[in-house]
This record gives structure tokens, sequence and C-alpha cells, in this order.
């Protein structure tokens, strides 16, 4: 069943697919076939950033390329939500949300994806130097000119999604309709509490991100000498305490009586949670993308809910 983006109009099934494997450990025939099989599965939105994936040498915004040729090859826009980030360090040397940046970036994202309108962007990470004020009125300036159909934020705590809703309302400027923030059973603090409180209270569609811990929810690594599975395994040294093992020990339970696997619970744990839209989750195979979307349609009982709320 599809999920509102806040009070934006956008309607989004579930499971949001993470681009920010294109181009990165995906190259772009592999990432042609992963957004295939994610259409093929039912599902609509895409979320990536102007900053993906930067990081690997000689790489140039790539993703936003991979997904905007992959949308042209295909003739399938108007049948996909398109999300992107804006505000990453871009070689300019700083996180960047003033007016005049965001008003040019927009541009370069637009041709990048070629297409006319984002229907979904997003503030990437907090720039303290820029007062919010001037952000949002850059975002107004877009949508009014019919180039962002829907704004969004990220990174934030509550104090700074508290501070921008309320000049929201009392400057009659665009409205944050989502946020994203980390959230998965591991990692929880950015997201329950006060900012999860806010975002059911004021209508926001959470979006989340690191569903999977960076893939140490997918069970694949249980000692040090698993690390060497994949190009994130070192990263899997932080998680690897006795809070992670119990989860994943909880997660086993859960698999052997639903006959899940531990990536399609640990969705399914985060898309039953109060105030979610859909958690992001990237992948690097066909295989990937359909057990995902098992997960994003796998209904978990409430004891099952509880056994894992409690592992965390």
């Amino acid at each position: 069943m599809k999920r509102a983006l806040g009070q934006s109009g956008l309607m989004i099934e579930p499971f949001v697919l993470g681009g920010n494997v294109f181009g990165w450990t995906a190259d772009e025939a592999t990432s042609f076939a992963v957004l295939d099989a994610f259409m093929a599965e039912g599902f609509n939105a895409i979320d990536t950033a102007d900053v993906y994936s930067r990081w690997v040498p000689g790489n140039d915004s790539e993703s936003e390329k991979i997904i905007g040729r992959w949308m042209a090859a295909r003739g399938n826009r108007d049948k996909i939500v398109v999300c992107t980030k804006v505000g990453s360090d871009m070689g300019q040397g700083r996180r960047d949300l003033r007016a005049s940046w965001i008003v040019k970036e927009v541009e370069a994202s637009l041709t990048r994806l070629q297409t006319d309108v984002i229907d979904l962007y997003q503030t990437h990470w907090p720039d303290p130097q820029t007062p919010e004020e001037e952000t949002l009125g850059a975002y107004d300036t877009l949508i009014k000119a019919g180039k962002v159909r829907a704004i969004g934020t990220s990174n934030y705590d509550a104090g700074l999604l508290t501070h921008a809703l309320d000049l929201s309302a009392s400057r009659g400027l665009p409205r944050y309709q989502t946020l994203q923030n980390e959230y998965n059973l591991y990692t929880r603090d950015a997201f329950e509490g006060v900012v999860q409180d806010i975002c059911v209270s004021q209508g926001l569609g959470a979006i989340t991100y690191y569903g999977l811990a960076s893939g140490f929810l997918t069970g694949k690594y249980r000692s040090a000498a698993d690390f060497g599975q994949s190009v994130r395994g070192e990263g899997m040294a932080r998680y690897l305490t006795p809070r992670g093992l119990s989860i994943l020990a909880a997660m086993d339970g859960v698999a052997e009586r639903t006959c899940a696997s531990h990536a399609e619970i640990a969705l399914a744990w985060i898309i039953a949670q109060p105030g979610i839209a859909g958690p992001i989750a990237s992948a690097t195979s066909v295989g990937q993308v359909q057990s995902l979307a098992r997960g994003a349609r796998l209904q978990l009982s409430a004891q099952d809910l509880a056994a894992l709320s409690a592992a965390g």
C-alpha cells in the first residue's frame, strides 16, 4: 500500500531504492538491471544525491547521471518519484545551503537527471553558516519556478527540524515534507524519540537511510573473519558488539519463524514503525532487489516486532 511523503501529494511504495552505489559498487549495466528489477517489483521511489559517488576517483556525480540515462532509455520518468539532495561539499570546501548555491546546483542535478523537475529535493546536511530562512527561501524560488515539487531534509535533529517547521509556518515558506535520518535496528537515536514524535504529529514522512546498517543486519557478519566479504566489511567492527550480536540472535529467531532473510526482516521492522514512509536500501544485484521487495511486503507479528525492538 502506498504511503504519503508528508503533505506533498507524492505517494510511494514503502521501499526507496538507494542510488549511492550507482557508479561505485554497481557499474552502469548493473545499475540499469537493478533499476529495472526495482520497477518490475512495483516500486517507484529512487533516492540519490548530487555528491554520489564523488568519493570514487574519477567519478563526478555518477549516480544522478546513471539514473538520468536509465530514465531516458526506458521512457519512464512519469512513473518515478525522483528524490535527490543538495548541500554536500561538491568541491567548494563546505556543506553549503546558501541560496546562491542551491539555485545553481539544482540546474546541475536537473541536467544530470535529464528531467525538468525534481519530485523531492532534500537538504543533505545542516549548514550552520547559512540561516534556515535563506535556504527555505531558495526552495520557495525553485518550487514557484516548477523545478521542484516538494522539499525534505536530512540529518536534522529535533531542534533544527522544529526551527525549520516554525519558520515555514510563520513566514509562509515551503515546508519540509520528509525527513531522512539514519535508522535501523541497531542505530535508533537519530530518529526514535522526539524526532519521530515530530514526524508523526506534524505529518512528515520519514525515508530513513542505512536500513541494513551498511550490511550488518543481513546477518553475514558474525565475526572479524567475515569482514572480507565486501568493500564495506571493515566498517562492521562498530556493530560487532554484544548488543549487535543480541540483535542478530533475535533476527535469527524471527527468520526461523518466518523463513524470511535477515535483510527482509530488517526492512519490515522499520516499515512497521510510526512515521515511516519507507526505508532506503541499496542493491547491487537483481536478487538483492527481489529480497528487499519481499521485505517491504513482509508483515511481522506483534510478538516478532517486540522481540526485535527489545533486542536493540
